[in-house]
């Protein structure tokens, strides 16, 4: 099965947003791992909103 192209642009684009990471760098993760990053930098993003 193949990863939807849209789903990985959308991942790509938001570590490259949150981290300043390259596409390469980006590209060049394990799937689980950069859906972990994903699910991680929602997580800041959840608390920092919380807390403000």
């Amino acid at each position: 099965m193949t990863y939807a192209a849209d789903r990985l642009h959308e991942e790509v684009a938001y570590i490259a947003y949150h981290f300043h990471w390259s596409r390469a760098q980006i590209l060049d993760l394990e799937h689980h791992e950069r859906r972990r990053w994903v699910h991680e930098i929602a997580r800041i993003n959840t608390r920092i909103n919380e807390s403000g």
